[in-house]
C-alpha cells in the first residue's frame, strides 16, 4: 500500500495535539531541580532587592550636591557595609563609604565608583561627572513582588536555581519523571561487550546513542536490550515496555521491508498508528503509535536517521508529555557557505559547522554523505535546514541551524 510521507513539523503539530499531560508531582529540594520540570507557577513573595542597594565599592552621596558645586569635599562620616547598615541620615554635604551590596542610608541618592574619587583622611572629592541614581539597585530590580519566578512547564536550569533561592523558595513541586524504555530492533546487531561470532554481525550504536541523547533528569529510562527481527517477539516486548513505561523507542525494523515488523508489531498490541513515513532526509522510514496515552517511537535504523528524528520529533514530545512547555529545539538563522540541490516534497537535514572568518558567519556541510555515517555527526556543530520546497540553495541564503548542545555553553 502506497503512502504519502508527512512533513515533520505537521506530524509534530498532529502529535502534540493529541498528548494529555501527567499531573504526577513530587516536591524536591531546589539544588536537586535542575533539568527538572516546574509544576506550579511560582510568585515572589516579596521585591528583590527588598531595599536599594549599592552596585559597587566606592561613595555614596547627595547627587544635588555635587551638582551644584562638582568640588564639593564631602565629609565621610561612616561605613556602610553589605550585612552591616549606616543607620544615620547622610547630610547633603556628606559621604559614606560604602561597599557592594550594602543598603544605602537615607539621603544618598547615588554612588560613585572608589577609583573615581580623591580620599583625603576623613574627606573625598570626585573627580568626573557623575549621574543621579548611578551605581545603584533600586528596590525591585530583580523582581518584584507578585511577579513570576519560574511558569508551570518550565525546564528548570541553574539560572532558575538561583532565582528561587534568591525569592526564598527551599523546595519546589516538580512533575514526576516520564518513565521511556529503549530497544534496538535486528538479527544483525550485538551489544559492544560481545564478541562476533558470524558475519553481517554489527555492534548496536543507536541503543547508546539514545540513551546518552535522551539522559535528562526529567526522564527515567529503561534499557530493555535487543531484539530480534521476530513479529511476535517485538509484540511481547512492545507489550512489555508499556505496562511499566510512558514511552516505548525502538529503532530499527521501521520500513516496510519483509523483516521490518514495527508497524505490525504496534497494531498486535492494540496500538494506533499516528505516523508513518515522514517527509524528510534522513528519517523517513519511521512509525509513531499510540495506545491510550502512551506513545511508541519506532525509529529508522540508520544512527543518523535516529539522531536526527530523536532530536527534531522524540526530544520535544517527550518535553511536552512531561509536563514541559519549552519544547522546540533552539534554531538559529546563519547564511549559507554551499551551493545544494535537492529533490522537492521533503525536507533535508545535513550536517554542519559553523565558520566565522573575516568576512562573516557561513554553514558548511561536514563529513561524508549517508543515514548511516555516525562520523558525519561526530564533528559537526549541529544540523542545517534545506526547506521542503526548496530545489537549491545558493551561497548566501539564509538557512535554519540547530545547534547541538556540546556547542552551546
Amino acid at each position: 500500500m502506497s503512502v504519502t510521507p508527512i512533513n515533520l513539523e505537521i506530524a509534530k503539530d498532529l502529535l502534540i495535539k493529541s498528548i494529555i499531560e501527567k499531573d504526577k508531582k513530587t516536591l524536591v529540594r531546589i539544588y536537586k531541580a535542575e533539568e527538572r520540570i516546574n509544576f506550579r507557577t511560582i510568585k515572589s513573595k516579596f521585591n528583590l532587592p527588598a531595599t536599594a542597594n549599592s552596585a559597587v565599592d566606592g561613595y555614596g552621596i547627595l547627587h544635588r550636591t555635587f551638582l551644584n558645586n562638582p568640588k564639593t569635599k564631602f565629609e565621610v562620616v561612616g561605613v556602610s557595609r553589605a550585612g552591616h547598615p549606616f543607620n544615620k541620615k547622610i547630610l547633603p554635604h556628606q559621604a559614606i563609604e560604602i561597599y557592594t551590596g550594602a543598603l544605602l542610608p537615607e539621603g544618598v541618592d547615588t554612588i560613585v565608583m572608589h577609583e573615581k574619587c580623591k580620599r583625603f583622611d576623613d574627606n573625598v572629592i570626585v573627580n568626573e561627572k557623575v549621574k543621579q541614581n548611578q551605581n545603584m539597585r533600586s528596590i525591585g530590580e530583580n523582581l518584584r513582588k507578585g511577579e513570576v519566578v519560574v511558569k508551570r512547564g518550565k525546564l528548570l536550569n541553574s539560572a532558575d536555581i538561583a532565582q528561587l533561592a534568591a525569592s526564598g523558595t527551599n523546595e519546589i513541586d516538580v512533575y514526576d519523571k516520564l518513565k521511556v524504555s529503549v530497544i534496538s530492533t535486528g538479527d544483525e546487531l550485538i551489544l559492544s561487550d560481545e564478541k562476533k561470532s558470524a558475519k553481517g554481525q554489527v555492534y548496536d550504536s543507536n541503543k547508546p546513542m539514545l540513551l546518552s541523547l535522551l539522559s535528562h533528569k526529567f526522564l527515567n529510562l529503561n534499557d530493555l536490550g535487543i531484539v530480534k527481527d521476530n513479529r511476535d517477539e517485538l509484540a511481547e516486548k512492545f507489550s512489555n515496555a508499556l505496562s511499566n513505561s510512558d514511552v516505548l523507542i525502538s529503532s530499527g525494523g521501521a520500513s516496510d521491508g519483509i523483516e521490518d515488523h514495527t508497524q505490525n508489531a504496534i497494531r498486535d498490541i492494540g496500538a494506533e498508528c499516528l505516523v508513518w513515513q515522514l517527509a524528510m532526509k534522513p528519517g523517513k522510514p519511521m512509525a509513531v503509535g499510540r495506545k491510550k496515552n502512551k506513545l511508541i517511537f519506532c525509529l529508522p535504523g540508520n544512527p543518523v536517521a535516529a539522531f536526527v528524528c530523536s532530536k527534531l520529533l522524540v526530544k520535544p514530545l517527550l518535553i511536552k508529555l512531561a509536563g514541559g512547555l519549552d519544547f522546540e529545539p533552539l534554531v538559529i538563522k546563519i547564511p549559507s557557505g554551499f551551493n545544494f540541490k535537492k529533490k522537492t516534497g521533503r525536507t533535508e537535514y545535513l550536517r554542519a559547522k559553523i565558520i566565522s572568518k573575516n568576512n562573516g558567519t557561513f554553514l558548511t556541510i561536514h563529513g561524508r554523505k549517508g543515514a548511516g555515517v555516525i562520523s558525519s555527526l561526530t564533528g559537526a556543530d549541529g544540523i542545517v535546514e534545506i526547506p521542503f520546497n526548496y530545489k537549491n540553495v545558493k551561497i548566501g541564503e539564509l538557512l535554519k541551524f540547530y545547534p547541538f548542545n556540546h556547542r552551546c555553553l
